[in-house]
């Protein structure tokens, strides 16, 4: 693999990931393009003891343009990547978080434009990076399209970047993802994912470390993924990982993914692992598409260990789930998941499992 670091017209950083070690990347951004955002504001919750972000530049990002005008797509007038690629990342325009700002309040003043009655919460700059990560330049792709070795390279870009990120000061945790599909929300239908690295630890990494310290045995993740390899509810397996509809799914159609070999995050997976996950996590993908014979959405989430935080007791594994449980409805979060955090599943996971294992794998 050739890594290659160059900058968009703002001054965003630009890398390729390429197959090639002759990959000509001397091509420029010609764009003449606005300044970048200042900071985004972090505000603490004290009743739930979490911080959420303040992030007011990010109602102007992108949203559904045509394929002629897509920012993914390589070199055309608006394109944040001027030359073809095979795979590319770059810092997000729009960031919920960054490196920028006046350093105290993310630029957000205080007085007037944020009341604090009694002292009970507190501001900060949203500091840390947003970046996109462009899975191919085919536009008309998904990553359940992508061959073994075009996973491969995905994941040399993701374990690359977290490991650089985790680096950055302040930075607390790296999270890599990707959403896919109108229905959960995207702004670019090109296939791509995201990664943030937070300021802080996310409050579902926190809670699940917090029960994993007090889980009585083994580690609880392990302990999870030995309960459910030989179960009712695997999906798909190979020498190196398990794909599995966990007990407790709180979507129609939810499935873990875990290597057999607990590492703590993307960067620790060694060479057989990672040639081994492309194959059985693009076919888990295409049944999911096979399902209802539409292009399933779905959010595709890996769960890494914190920089610092209790790194002894995490465990590397992908969290996939969709909010389609039928051809023609949604799992929608209303009420009871809204707004109390409890979920309740119309579709039993033994059923969703044998469901998924019925549909052949299709190229």
């Amino acid at each position: 693999m050739k890594r290659t670091i160059t900058h968009l017209a703002d001054g965003r950083e630009l890398f390729y990931y390429d197959r090639r070690d002759d990959a000509d990347r001397g091509a420029v951004d010609p764009r003449e393009l606005p300044p970048r955002p200042r900071a985004s504001q972090m505000r603490y919750d004290p009743l739930m003891d979490e911080w959420i972000t303040i992030a007011g530049h990010r109602q102007t990002r992108t949203h559904l343009p045509s394929p002629d005008e897509c920012p993914l797509c390589p070199a055309h007038p608006g394109s944040e990547i001027p030359s073809d690629y095979d795979v590319a990342v770059f810092e997000n325009r729009f960031p919920s978080f960054s490196f920028s700002g006046d350093g105290s309040t993310g630029g957000y003043p205080l007085g007037g434009g944020f009341a604090d009655p009694g002292g009970l919460s507190a501001a900060r700059p949203g500091v840390g990076r947003c970046e996109v990560v462009c899975f191919t330049s085919d536009h008309d792709a998904s990553f359940g399209s992508l061959s073994a070795a075009q996973v491969e390279l995905v994941m040399e870009a993701w374990a690359d970047r977290t490991a650089e990120l985790s680096a950055l000061p302040g930075v607390e945790q790296v999270f890599c993802f990707e959403n896919r599909g109108a229905e959960i929300g995207i702004t670019l239908p090109h296939p791509h994912g995201q990664i943030y690295a937070y300021p802080y630890v996310t409050p579902r990494t926190r809670h699940m470390l917090g029960v994993a310290s007090r889980h009585r045995g083994g580690n609880l993740f392990a302990d999870v993924l030995a309960a459910e390899r030989t179960g009712p509810r695997v999906v798909a397996s190979n020498e190196h990982w398990t794909a599995f509809v966990p007990a407790a799914a709180r979507y129609p159609f939810e499935i873990h993914v875990y290597p057999h070999r607990r590492v703590p995050d993307l960067p620790a997976l060694d060479p057989d692992q990672r040639a081994a996950f492309g194959p059985l996590y693009t076919g888990v993908l295409r049944r999911l598409d096979a399902l209802f014979g539409v292009a399933m959405p779905y959010v595709a989430a890996w769960h890494q260990a914190p920089v610092t935080y209790r790194r002894d007791l995490a465990y590397l594994h992908l969290q996939l789930f969709s909010i389609r449980r039928a051809p023609d409805k949604l799992k929608y979060l209303a009420g009871s998941e809204s707004a109390m955090g409890a979920f309740v599943n119309d579709v039993a996971p033994e059923d969703a499992a044998r469901m998924l294992r019925e549909y052949p794998i299709t190229s």
